[in-house]
């Protein structure tokens, strides 16, 4: 039996019958700081959003990686603190994690002159598909949750692009509870990406990531980024942004340091 099957088969049982074994534990705390921070509620929530996760998605390493029980769940965990106070399974229509030992090459389409189709290969730490696949670059993943201060993690990343897809659309809008709940995303979302969207134009400083100005799918995720990674700088210095980001993760990470 694989080391996935196993774990699988261990997460099987009901909920309440899971004990999250200590060698587990110690493999968040050693790889995930962000772990260590959370409230001890939070923990064992995220325990059980794991066991939920683990179950219900298949795992695959690529150009010979072996996967084991630490890769399994240092990437699970991560993916679950952005669900941690979502009801239901989480990613549902979530099927296949993909797991390169570095960064991997995928095909990508341009528009160049006169219509013609531009066809390169280009090196990817994430892909996030609309199909309900994620691919990440392990030593990407591993870097990004070891510094929690960088705004950079890949793996939030495109698991924040799985959430903006529900909707069958990844257009930086995820899926929200109400109409006025869409309203206010539109404005306090539209304006603060509009504003930094000038700034990176111009090439001033910005706290979010550059990259973030790509569209609003990639805003959606390089601000999730920083909403988890320098949630007290971007409580502070826009407050706005913060505050969506809060309600619809349902999280404060800002009063976790």
């Amino acid at each position: 039996m694989s080391i996935l099957e196993k774990l699988k088969h261990y997460f099987a049982g009901k909920p309440s019958e899971i004990i999250f074994k200590d060698e587990w534990i110690r493999y968040l705390q050693n790889n995930l700081p962000l772990y260590t921070f959370l409230p001890q509620d939070l923990r064992e929530r995220l325990h059980h959003k794991i066991s939920q996760f683990v179950s219900a998605t298949f795992f695959e390493g690529c150009n010979g990686l072996e996967l084991d029980d630490e890769m399994i769940l240092t990437v699970s965990a991560q993916a679950c603190i952005l669900v941690l106070n979502h009801e239901g399974r989480p990613y549902p229509e979530l099927n296949t994690v993909l797991l390169y030992p570095t960064a991997f090459t995928t095909n990508s389409e341009s528009v160049g002159p006169g219509g013609t189709v531009i066809q390169r290969e280009v090196k990817c730490l994430g892909e996030s598909w609309s199909n309900g696949t994620v691919i990440l670059a392990w030593d990407s993943v591993q870097h990004g949750a070891q510094n929690i201060y960088d705004g950079h993690n890949v793996t939030l990343h495109e698991f924040a692009h799985q959430l903006d897809s529900r909707d069958g659309d990844t257009d930086g809008v995820p899926l929200l509870p109400s109409k006025e709940a869409y309203q206010t995303w539109a404005t306090v979302l539209g304006e603060h990406c509009s504003t930094f969207i000038n700034r990176v134009q111009r090439q001033q400083k910005t706290l979010l990531d550059p990259y973030g100005a790509t569209n609003p799918a990639e805003y959606f995720a390089v601000a999730t980024e920083t909403f988890f990674e320098k949630s007290r700088q971007l409580k502070r210095k826009q407050p706005g942004l913060y505050h969506e980001l809060e309600a619809f993760y349902r999280l404060d990470p800002a009063s976790w340091f």
